[in-house]
């Protein structure tokens, strides 16, 4: 009996572990209708001489990337696409500054910089937008009060300067997160509201440039936790103040200017005010930015984070960054440290980087916006932009991962990587997914529960018949009869999946072949469920037994990776800290999929995987088994791919197909089946490449089913090549006719 129990016990693991990590596939996704409907109506309320805002007539929101706007990668638990930033700073828009925006309840960054809403006002409805971090209206010729802040607990960054904002500051309390509060160059009057008195994280205050009165308090720079920062700004300049309420003395690192108030007769006051000539240096005017006598034409900003004294107009790369797991509480002591293991990690400069605002959200996970400059060198006009070459190797860092974890820092997220017009005839390579969608987890969720349901009646009825059963089991083996064979576990409960395995429809006897997109759809699927296995899974897994019977399909043709029997986890790290590349085991796995160098050497890798995931591939362009009659499907395929005519080998019931991305498909494919591990390309450059061949595809292909992409690259112009996909479809020519440099038509197999 207790054997039994023990195997029982083992079965219900094993139950709730197939039936929780099931890998789903998101359905289409579509940004949320009343967000689609504020988005139109933003747009009839704004002026758009330049035509910037052209595209948002087209498809939807998220999905066909409408300028300014960007979304979450991925559905909420509404099953909608959500917009996240809202960027359409130095648009030369104009017009009414749209309340609408207030319909964006998941917006976390507006950022309207350099237009032109004169005699707008800030509508109250933005004290509302709950989700906030950045807040940048700048320079937009805006009148009235500043709105009520308060409930917006985690707004990080705030810059309202260069206006004709008018009234009080106002006395609510801003949220503790804040780190940048910038009200200069307005027509604020009154005193400094005792809400700006008690925000530790706070880093910079620009007040300048008002009609505020009364005393400064210093409670402002003395605030007692001031002294865990690395530094502070606060910047008084040019207002009717009269006195300094409080200890005059600084703390360290801290810079107070206060040129230009009556307080500054005071002699007592000269380390805050300065010398007249100091004032000269520290207020610059346009005529000192040192490349033109305005500011920066977009896209192109002041290269001076690192030098305030001197100006560049630089295209910068914009970057959405964010620390998963970061090793402390406060980020200011670290902001240093930072920099240089960025820099170093990127193999920058330490000038070249400027962080723009950070904040805290839940996890707790620090979010930050960085800016990337070109290294400038005195006489160069090149150095106002990066080369092609540097700003590929840039993005590749971020989109592969290729910055190492750090112990502090931790793991990070590639949130968004915005990439101007200067850059738009640059091959950018498409990021990699390191994360599960929302969908995905929804599915898992789902799944688990209607498993857990059944799960609980088998085992139910499984228990009661092992104690109807024991008493004979015993009888027996006090008998010494021959004991029966130990009982095992091969239940795995699944949620019903309609369209079954992926092996059945690349059988000649399927009824319904699949098109070659619903095949590069499953493909994409199950790769990112290899790939979150591989990175996202805690601990990481190795699926070891990757085969198109173990791919699912459900009603929508969406690829589904089940079946963990066989699974092992990834290798942890020994006593010294050191992580093995491999884990030592007994070979098992499927004959056909099997990785050559994991079946010689025992030494199982993610690159095993990989290898397994490759030969599906080549079942999905031939729609032949891995091993038939004797032949290999990989050497069989090489052989046709090394002689020319690797088209003569591809799935008669394939149909029309565009020849470029069928190209690039064996391609891949064959480079997973490498016999050698270091030759084969890492998981996540699977998925990368993936999707790469679904946006080769034509748009009448992709408008039915479209799979969950994960592209965070922001491009403000389609690419050059996207017009010219309808010139790959094939008809009716032998393959053995095919020429370089021609995309003619086959007959398939």
């Amino acid at each position: 009996m207790c054997r039994a129990q023990e195997w029982a016990y083992a079965a219900l693991l094993l139950l709730c572990f197939s039936s929780s990590v099931l890998l789903v596939g998101a359905a289409k996704p579509v940004t949320r209708p009343s967000e689609v409907d504020a988005l139109l109506e933003i747009k009839r309320s704004l002026l758009d001489p330049n035509g910037n805002l052209s595209n948002w007539n087209r498809g939807d929101p998220c999905i066909s990337k409408w300028t300014g706007v960007l979304c979450y990668s991925s559905t909420l638990d509404d099953n909608y696409l959500h917009v996240v930033e809202f960027l359409l700073d130095n648009n030369n828009i104009s017009g009414k500054l749209p309340p609408e925006l207030f319909q964006l309840q998941n917006l976390e960054i507006l950022q309207l910089d350099n237009n032109n809403f004169s005699g707008s006002t800030i509508p109250d409805s933005y004290g509302n937008m709950i989700t906030l971090l950045k807040l940048s209206l700048r320079n937009c010729s805006l009148q009235g009060p500043i709105p009520n802040l308060s409930r917006i607990k985690n707004l990080g960054y705030l810059d309202l300067s260069n206006n004709q904002l008018s009234g009080f500051i106002p006395r609510d309390k801003f949220s503790e997160n804040i780190t940048t509060i910038i009200l200069s160059d307005n027509r604020l009057t009154g005193t400094i509201p005792s809400s700006l008195s008690d925000l530790p994280l706070l880093q910079k205050l620009s007040i300048a440039n008002n009609s505020l009165n009364g005393s400064v308090p210093s409670s402002i720079w003395q605030n007692r936790t001031l002294k865990f920062l690395d530094s502070l700004t606060v910047e008084l300049q040019n207002n009717k103040f009269s006195n300094i309420l409080g200890s005059i003395d600084l703390p360290q690192n801290v810079t107070v200017w206060l040129h230009g108030n009556p307080a500054c007769s005071n002699n007592s006051l000269v380390h805050f005010c300065g010398s007249e000539r100091e004032d000269i240096i520290d207020i610059p005017t346009n005529k000192s930015l040192g490349c033109s006598d305005s500011i920066c034409p977009p896209p192109y900003e002041c290269y001076s984070a690192k030098c305030p004294s001197f100006c560049v107009c630089s295209a910068p790369l914009l970057i959405g960054y964010r620390l998963k797991s970061p090793g402390f509480s406060l980020f200011s002591p670290y902001q240093k440290m930072f920099e240089e293991y960025l820099t170093n990690g990127l193999t920058l400069r330490l000038e070249q980087l400027d962080i723009g605002f950070t904040v805290w959200q839940k996890g707790p996970r620090l979010r930050m916006n960085l800016k990337l400059f070109p290294l400038h060198v005195a006489d160069n006009n090149s150095s106002h932009v990066f080369n092609d070459s540097e700003v590929v190797r840039i993005v590749s860092k971020f989109t592969s991962w290729n910055i190492s974890d750090s112990d502090i820092f931790g793991p990070y997220e590639l949130l968004s990587l915005t990439i101007s017009d200067i850059y738009k005839n640059v091959s950018i390579p498409p990021p990699s997914d390191s994360t599960m969608s929302k969908g995905a987890l929804a599915g898992i969720i789902l799944g688990a529960i209607a498993g857990g349901a059944t799960l609980s009646a088998i085992i139910f009825i499984f228990i009661v018949r092992l104690r109807v059963r024991g008493h004979h089991i015993s009888r027996r083996h006090r008998r010494n009869f021959p004991a029966e064979p130990h009982m095992r576990a091969k239940m795995l409960v699944y949620e019903f999946m309609s369209n079954g395995t992926l092996r059945d429809h690349l059988s000649v006897r399927s009824a319904k072949p699949l098109s070659f997109t619903t095949r590069l759809r499953a493909a994409l699927g199950a790769a990112k469920g290899i790939l979150y296995l591989h990175t996202e899974a805690d601990p990481p897994i190795f699926h070891r037994d990757i085969k198109s019977s173990n791919i699912l399909l459900d009603s929508k043709y969406l690829a589904k990776v089940a079946d963990f029997g066989l699974s092992r986890l990834a290798p942890l790290p020994d006593t010294e800290g050191d992580v093995p590349n491999h884990v030592s085991t007994v070979v098992k796995g499927t004959p056909g999929y099997l990785d050559p160098e994991y079946f010689l050497t025992r030494k199982l890798t993610d690159k095993s995987d990989v290898y397994s995931l490759g030969v599906v591939f080549l079942e999905i362009l031939t729609g032949r088994h891995p091993i038939s009659h004797g032949k290999n499907i990989v050497r069989e395929v090489n052989r046709a791919y090394q002689s020319g005519k690797i088209f003569s080998i591809i799935d008669g019931q394939l149909g029309s197909y565009p020849l470029e991305c069928v190209e690039r498909f064996v391609t891949l494919a064959l480079k997973c089946c490498q016999n050698e591990t270091d030759a084969r390309p890492s998981m996540a450059e699977v998925v990368r490449t993936l999707e790469t061949i679904w946006l080769m595809l034509p748009e009448s292909d992709t408008k039915v089913a479209e799979p969950p992409m994960t592209n965070v690259v922001k491009m403000t112009s389609p690419p050059s090549s996207s017009s010219n996909m309808n010139n790959y479809y094939t008809s009716e020519v032998s393959g053995s006719d095919l020429v370089s440099g021609v995309a003619p038509t086959i007959t398939p197999r």
